[in-house]
């Protein structure tokens, strides 16, 4: 079994669309293993999404992140990683396929619904930037 980090993002719990997001995360079969509401800071963003601060999407994005309440899982399957990569669609919803959450609950390619880890490493140090091993059950 493969672990994987998950985000249903401010835009998407702003526009109550958790729930059929976690539908289709089941629907596709994953076991939800950890899940949790919060609020980032913007220091808490800014320091998951530190690979990205030389970026001109930077503080956009740790503002975008902060502005409302996140839902962060951590999903589990044999391969979680590229499922779950999948079952999200491009980054860009405007180039993602049909019937991916991206597709159909994207606002643009700035506030696209989800993210995901996009390898075992990054999942290595996402799970545990919000979870405990006491969380994941």
């Amino acid at each position: 079994m493969e672990r994987t980090f998950a985000i249903i993002k401010p835009d998407a719990v702003e526009r109550k669309l958790a729930g059929k997001i976690l539908d289709r995360i089941e629907a596709a079969g994953f076991k939800i293993v950890g899940m949790k509401k919060i609020k980032l800071c913007k220091s808490r963003a800014e320091g998951f999404y530190y690979v990205h601060k030389e970026r001109p999407f930077f503080n956009d994005l740790c503002s975008f992140m902060s502005r409302s309440p996140v839902i962060v899982l951590v999903l589990e399957k044999e391969n979680a990683i590229a499922d779950w990569r999948t079952l999200m669609g491009a980054t860009n919803p405007a180039n993602a396929e049909p019937g991916t959450i991206r597709k159909d609950f994207a606002v643009n390619i700035e506030e696209n619904s989800a993210h995901g880890s996009d390898a075992p490493e990054t999942a290595s140090f996402e799970i545990p930037y919000f979870f405990s091993a006491l969380e994941l059950v």
